[in-house]
């Protein structure tokens, strides 16, 4: 209410016709600010929100909204998770300029800087999810720089790290492994995905033994190419595997021992990962928007779309407040908000704020 009070108030010399039309433009998928507005808005301290999104999924778009220290510059900001008391950590690759190489920042539930660790994952971090396991939470981490996955504590501390998986057997001369996520049975298994490398699908026991692999570089059912995302869908009768089969422009579901079940194309352009909270099915896509699914994966809504974007070079001043470039990674925070990492080297962080 207050930001609308201002409005009213720098628009006084405006009619009221005018005020109504801006104020419906508002509540637009994005807010679009007119031309005889935004003059208003010269050398004024307001600053009108940006909304995406429409009917019960608007939200408001904050920038930046994670900003790390001096010493730390933002590479390609690819992973986000929040742990249990709220800390979010995001994995990002490290700008070549940035002091410090930890590819690891972690912030507080309000987006303050609290501490930073991982010069190991330094050009190479990529998907990050968090695990309880047993009332202690673990992150688990895909290094696309060093081919490798490794699961930590929250602090850092390495448990195990593990490359290519030979056991597996599918690995011929020439043949790249480069995981970029990992998703999590209910039974304690998970799943890493060969997004960059050979497009499989690989199983291992909570412990590490390897299970069976499934997937393999193709377009038929059961094939994948870049299978960038996974994640346990657990919103039906049975829980399910959802893979972002980035390259085929689908969602690829299997059960849980690697048998294809159905595609999702509805939507999709190039799906990067997922996150679910309660019924809908949060989708980050490359080409340049995220994407709310519903129960039967029916679109609900798509937010901030800004295809097609030119701007992954650009500097951060030509970024397009309320459009896209090209979201990596996304989640819902604990609030109901959604936090959204983009695939652009010097990253961008966005908050979509919950409206109510």
């Amino acid at each position: 209410m207050s930001k609308n009070r201002s409005v009213f108030n720098a628009a006084n010399n405006h009619s009221r016709r005018d005020f109504i039309t801006a104020a419906l433009t508002l509540c637009a998928g994005v807010s679009v600010i007119p031309k005889s507005l935004a003059d208003i808005y010269k050398g004024s301290e307001t600053q009108m929100p940006i909304i995406v999104g429409d009917g019960d999924h608007k939200y408001e778009w904050i920038p930046d909204w994670l900003t790390p220290p001096e010493t730390i510059k933002w590479g390609d900001t690819q992973g986000v998770a929040q742990d249990a008391d709220g800390k979010i950590y995001i994995s990002h690759t490290v700008h070549p300029d940035s002091a410090i190489g930890d590819a690891i920042v972690v912030f507080s539930s309000d987006g303050k800087f609290l501490t930073s660790w991982g010069s190991e994952f330094r050009g190479g971090g990529h998907g990050l999810d968090i695990r309880n396991e047993g009332h202690t939470e673990y992150l688990y981490h895909c290094d696309t720089a060093h081919r490798k996955f490794a699961k930590t504590k929250l602090d850092g501390t390495v448990v195990w790290e593990q490359g290519l998986p030979v056991e597996s057997g599918v690995y011929k001369e020439g043949m790249n492994f480069i995981p970029t996520n990992i998703a999590f049975g209910e039974n304690g298994d998970f799943y890493v995905a060969d997004g960059y490398g050979s497009s499989f699908i690989h199983q291992f026991k909570h412990s590490g033994e390897y299970v069976r692999t499934f997937g393999g570089a193709g377009t038929e059912p059961g094939q994948l190419n870049t299978p960038h995302g996974i994640w346990l869908d657990n919103r039906g009768k049975e829980p399910e595997l959802v893979v972002a089969d980035r390259s085929n422009h689908r969602l690829q579901y299997f059960d849980l021992d690697g048998g294809h079940k159905r595609f999702v194309t509805q939507g999709m352009r190039q799906p990067c990962h997922f996150k679910i909270r309660d019924q809908e099915l949060l989708v980050p896509d490359l080409d340049s928007v995220v994407t709310i699914l519903d129960a039967d994966n029916k679109v609900i809504t798509h937010l901030g779309d800004g295809f097609p974007s030119n701007l992954r070079d650009s500097p951060r001043s030509a970024f397009i407040p309320g459009k896209f470039i090209h979201p990596h990674s996304a989640m819902y925070l604990h609030n109901g908000d959604i936090l959204v990492v983009e695939w652009v080297p010097i990253g961008r962080i966005t908050l979509l704020k919950k409206l109510i």
